[in-house]
C-alpha cells in the first residue's frame, strides 16, 4: 500500500477506513465480530488509517475500533472527534455542538478508554461550535498534545477562516470534509487554502455514500434507519437526474477494466498528493474493490475527460438536509 502524509508528518495509507457505517448511519449496526474481521483484513492489505468518532453509535464505534486494533495500535493510526454535547456516561444525545476546553478534555479521556489506547494519532473537532472561539479549542488540544495524550489536531467541515484561526494557535494536520465526483465543494476555497497552509485532507464519503459506486438508482430501498433517506440528493427524483454521473463514471472504468468505485477514488487521489480518502464499508470484497483504486492510474488525458464531462453536469439536490448544513456553516 502506497504511503501519503497528512500535514507535516502524520504518514498513513494513501485510503484509510472510514469506520462509521459498522455502528450507525446507514442502517443497523453490522456484527460486531465481523467488521472486527474486516477491520483486520484491511490491516492485512495495508490499511493504516482508521477513521472513527464519538457520536458515531455514540462510542459503539469507538469501542468495536478499539478492540479490533488493539493487538496492532503499535502499527496503525486511529483518528476519532469531539465537538457534539454527548453525556460521557449514558451516551446521550443533550444539546448540539460542545468544544468547550473541559469538555473537549474529558471527551479525550473517555476517547482513550473506549479505544484501548494511551494517546489518540488524530483528534478532530467534528464540527464548529458557534459558542466557543476556535482559538479556546485549538488551545484545549494543543494541551493535550503536550500531555501526550494527543498526537495531532484536526477539523471536519469547517470553513477556511476559521482553519486559519485554529492553525495560528495549533497547527492542524488535516481537515475532514466532504469531497467526491459527487460534491466538489471543498474546490473553490478549501483545497487551495489547506495547499497554502500545508494541511493534509481527508475526504468521507469519497464515493457520495454508495452513490458513485453504481450499485445504487431510483428504485434502490434503503433501510428506515438509513440517513440517505434524509437527504435531498438521494431523493428517488434526484437519484434518477444525478444518474448520468454514475454514467460518466462507469464509462471510465469500462475503459480502464476497473470499477466505478475504483476509477471515483483514484481521480480523488490524483487530485493532490495530500489527500487520503476514507472510504467505509462492512463487506469484505467492497473492501478489496476499493483498495484496487491505489493501484489504477488515471493519465491526464482521464481527468480531462472526467472533468470536462463533469463540469456541465448540473446534480439535484444539496448533500445534506438544510438543518445539518447549517450546522456545517458551509
Amino acid at each position: 500500500m502506497q504511503k501519503r502524509t497528512l500535514g507535516q508528518d502524520l504518514e498513513v495509507s494513501a485510503l484509510g477506513l472510514g469506520c462509521m457505517g459498522m455502528s450507525s448511519a446507514y442502517g443497523p449496526a453490522a456484527d460486531k465480530g465481523e467488521m472486527i474481521k474486516l477491520i483486520h483484513a484491511a490491516y492485512d492489505l495495508g490499511v493504516t488509517h482508521f477513521d472513527t468518532a464519538e457520536a458515531y453509535g455514540p462510542f459503539a464505534n469507538e469501542e468495536l475500533v478499539g478492540e479490533a486494533l488493539q493487538p496492532i495500535r503499535a502499527q496503525v493510526t486511529i483518528a476519532t472527534k469531539f465537538g457534539f454535547d454527548i453525556d460521557l456516561e449514558t451516551g446521550q444525545r443533550t444539546g448540539g455542538t460542545n468544544s468547550k476546553p473541559d469538555h473537549i478534555k474529558a471527551v479525550a479521556d473517555a476517547c482513550l478508554r473506549r479505544l484501548r489506547t494511551d494517546h489518540i494519532d488524530l483528534f478532530y473537532q467534528h464540527r464548529v461550535d458557534p459558542g466557543v472561539p476556535i482559538e479556546d479549542v485549538a488551545g484545549a488540544v494543543k494541551e493535550l498534545i503536550a500531555q501526550g495524550k494527543v498526537k495531532h489536531f484536526g477539523m471536519s467541515e469547517a470553513g477556511v477562516q476559521t482553519i486559519r484561526r485554529a492553525h495560528a494557535v495549533q497547527p492542524v494536520t488535516a481537515v475532514q470534509s466532504e469531497y467526491s465526483l459527487f460534491y466538489r465543494g471543498p474546490e473553490a476555497e478549501l483545497l487551495p487554502a489547506l495547499e497554502e497552509l500545508g494541511i493534509g485532507f481527508v475526504p468521507f464519503s469519497p464515493l457520495g455514500a454508495g452513490f458513485l459506486a453504481g450499485k445504487i438508482d431510483e428504485n434502490t430501498k434503503f433501510d428506515p434507519t438509513d440517513f440517505r433517506n434524509f437527504v435531498p440528493r438521494f431523493t428517488p427524483e434526484a437519484r434518477k437526474a444525478n444518474m448520468v454521473l454514475v454514467e460518466l463514471v462507469k464509462s471510465v472504468a469500462e475503459r480502464k477494466g476497473a470499477t466505478p468505485a475504483q476509477v471515483a477514488l483514484a481521480w480523488l487521489l490524483a487530485q493532490k498528493p495530500w489527500i487520503v480518502p476514507i472510504p467505509g464499508t462492512t463487506k469484505l470484497h467492497r473492501l478489496e474493490e476499493n483498495l484496487g483504486a491505489v493501484d489504477l492510474e488515471l493519465t491526464e488525458a482521464d481527468l480531462k475527460q472526467i472533468n470536462e464531462a463533469s463540469s456541465g453536469l448540473k446534480l439535484e439536490g444539496a448533500r445534506l438536509p438544510e438543518a445539518v448544513l447549517k450546522m456545517t456553516g458551509l
